[in-house]
């Protein structure tokens, strides 16, 4: 990813002949939607099928004659609809209307776990080996620790400053421009929390002094600190430093002086419409409240500083002892109080422990977790640099006393008994959702991306899927539709779109392998075969011709309170074609993180977030403990054996021709 960075450095120099830009996303072909999704049903009516259902063929007609009433009938009409939307739309009729909505703000769910993606950070090699692993569990803040979150935070600031400055995916090219949108969502924002669907809280103007700062949580509290000068332009990582060792010290002053914080934080992972109804209150009781308020939302961005180092027994996936326990705390926080220490509402928060691992916790509506994770490795791949600050601290973890007195304020909410009491409920059904969880790391490191190229010679994605279709067979004994995040950074404002993993293809080859009868060689032509129709439907999805944005649009503007409605979207098929038991995404290579994750849509499923690099590929698997059909640990091992098994398939073919 940095070489990345390092050529759209190099192009930035160039005189652009014309200034690019990108196309409006399209809407697609209602013809062409309505027969891929047709073609989309195959697998889950010739499942049914074998397992005593209606025969395929009367089950399959049953679907084209509703699609075909549809296509020539009401269909017409909501297509024309969609078509007339994206007219008055300035930048495409889904973005600008639907998706956020949608998609996010109004889910009601709790945003921890369920909705916030994480990203545990590589450790920095220049920090001494003692500081990382100390010989003996401790609490409270330390040097090393302070020093690598001024040093992230200086990184994260010097890449939005050059990025800025046109020195980092400049607007002159395409993906410049893309990038660069998306990247300036998650800065200076916060989701606010409101009864139905949330909203976003506005921008806030170049000139107010909030939109200098970063949000600061430690204990608990809350503080704000200035880390832009006059000119937008990042201070110096050791003036950052002295302002976070000042709060530092603050906080342990409070603390002993035995003031505890009310952990208002808390709220942010409760079900929306009671955070909602509790902010509405928590917002009455005093005007430094609404104050207070405006800066956490205006902030750049929310750095959290754990006075611990979370501890777990190792993870089953890896030989990276504590990587299980670093995922977590990035997840959710410490084991015995989840919820603490974050604002789940922010869409980056960068987090850093005592033995100064690191990670980003991520709000998913503004922005998806690609943008920032490019952001994040930019900040790690470069490890703290002594000469930026003047005093070394050596092998020493011990704060530095010097402080800045100014550039950072104290950030006191205003409570009562109503609120008080609701941070502790809040609590209580926090720590249930997290303690539901099951969730840990998968490091498969027998081959990688690399491999899948040259010697296997597909596409490593559509590699990597086969093998998620495959485990989620072998570990419930059934299909399920699969859920894959594509982006289509090819139109402007573009986000995601959906592959439907699930192929007509896809089942047949896994029905081959669970085969014994079924020899080598079908295996493999049947594993080429499903891998070219996955990457099909990733190029469709891609370049706006993806279905399942399309479905929902056209769903939304029938016209119930005229009567409208249809058969296509009361059909079964309908709804089980688009329940993702299993929902996927693929990150980048990842080679400054240790491990990823996002939560399980479904009660009964499996959230896999993975990032394919050229040695290794990593798995961050979520589901839920109080599911007796799933198990992390029985998927990660599945996911393990098929991967194998589909190495030995290639390999064995390979050698059959020598």
């Amino acid at each position: 990813m940095q070489s990345l960075l390092v050529r759209r450095r190099a192009k930035s120099t160039s005189t652009a002949k014309s200034t690019p830009s990108l196309p409006r996303l399209p809407v697609p072909d209602l013809h062409q939607t309505l027969r891929t999704y047709l073609k989309s049903l195959e697998p889950l009516l010739l499942e049914d099928e074998a397992r005593g259902g209606l025969a395929f063929g009367s089950a399959y007609e049953a679907r084209h004659k509703i699609i075909e009433d549809f296509e020539h009938g009401l269909g017409q009409k909501c297509q024309q609809r969609l078509l007339e939307l994206d007219k008055s739309s300035p930048h495409n009729w889904l973005d600008d209307n639907i998706w956020l909505k949608k998609a996010y703000h109004e889910w009601r769910e709790p945003l921890i776990v369920n909705s916030n993606w994480w990203l545990a950070l590589e450790d920095d090699t220049m920090i001494p080996s003692a500081v990382r692993n100390p010989s003996h569990e401790g609490s409270g803040y330390t040097g090393w620790q302070i020093r690598r979150a001024a040093w992230l935070v200086y990184r994260i600031l010097d890449f939005m400053a050059q990025m800025k400055r046109n020195e980092v995916y400049p607007d002159t090219t395409r993906t410049g421009l893309w990038f660069r949108h998306a990247a300036l969502q998650f800065c200076n924002t916060c989701r606010v929390p409101q009864h139905g669907c949330d909203r976003f809280a506005p921008a806030p103007s170049a000139t107010d002094p909030d939109a200098h700062k970063i949000l600061v949580i430690a204990a608990d509290w809350l503080y704000a600190v200035d880390v832009l000068d006059g000119h937008g332009e990042p201070l110096s990582p050791a003036s950052i430093e002295r302002k976070l060792c000042a709060i530092v010290r603050d906080v342990e002053s409070r603390l002993a002086k035995g003031e505890s914080a009310t952990p208002v934080s808390v709220l942010t992972t409760d079900n929306r419409d009671r955070w909602a109804e509790n902010l509405k209150h928590l917002l009455s009781l005093s005007p430094a409240n609404k104050t207070t308020f405006h800066t956490v939302t205006s902030s750049i961005f929310a750095l959290s500083l754990d006075a611990y180092s979370y501890k777990l027994p190792p993870c089953h996936g890896t030989s990276d002892a504590d990587l299980k326990a670093h995922a977590h705390n990035v997840r959710s926080g410490h084991g015995a109080r989840p919820g603490y220490n974050r604002w789940y509402d922010k869409p980056f928060t960068l987090i850093v422990e005592a033995n100064t691992r690191a990670g980003v916790l991520g709000e998913h509506s503004p922005v998806d977790a690609l943008v920032p994770s490019v952001v994040a490795d930019y900040a790690v791949v470069q490890g703290v640099d002594e000469d930026a600050f003047p005093r070394p601290l050596v092998a020493s973890n011990i704060l530095l006393s010097d402080v800045e007195d100014g550039g950072w304020t104290r950030l006191d909410w205003v409570v009562d008994e109503r609120i008080t009491t609701e941070c502790r409920e809040a609590a209580k059904r926090a720590k249930a959702i997290v303690d539901d969880s099951d969730c840990d790391e998968l490091v498969f490191d027998a081959f990688g991306v690399r491999w899948i190229k040259e010697e296997a010679c597909l596409s490593p994605d559509g590699f990597i899927q086969m093998a998620m279709q495959l485990a989620w067979y072998r570990t419930l004994g059934e299909f399920t539709a699969t859920y894959e995040t594509v982006l289509t950074r090819l139109f402007a404002h573009g986000r995601t779109e959906t592959i439907r993993t699930l192929s007509t293809d896809s089942r047949t080859w896994v029905l081959a392998m669970v085969d014994p009868q079924c020899p080598s060689s079908t295996r493999l032509d049947l594993l080429r075969r499903a891998v070219q129709t996955h990457t099909a439907l990733t190029r469709q999805a891609a370049t706006g011709r993806g279905i399942d944005r399309h479905l929902l649009g056209l769903r939304l503007t029938l016209r119930a309170e005229h009567g409208e409605s249809h058969a296509l979207f009361d059909d079964l098929y309908f709804s089980r074609s688009q329940t993702w038991k299993l929902s996927t995404s693929g990150l980048s290579a990842g080679e400054q993180f240790r491990g990823t994750g996002f939560g399980s849509p479904y009660h009964d499923g499996f959230g896999v977030n993975y990032m394919p690099a050229p040695e290794r590929l990593r798995f961050g698997v979520e589901s839920k403990h109080s599911c007796p059909q799933t198990s992390t640990q029985l998927f990660m091992a599945a996911i393990t054996d098929a991967l194998l098994d589909m190495r030995n398939l290639c390999t064995s073919a390979v050698q059959s021709h020598l």
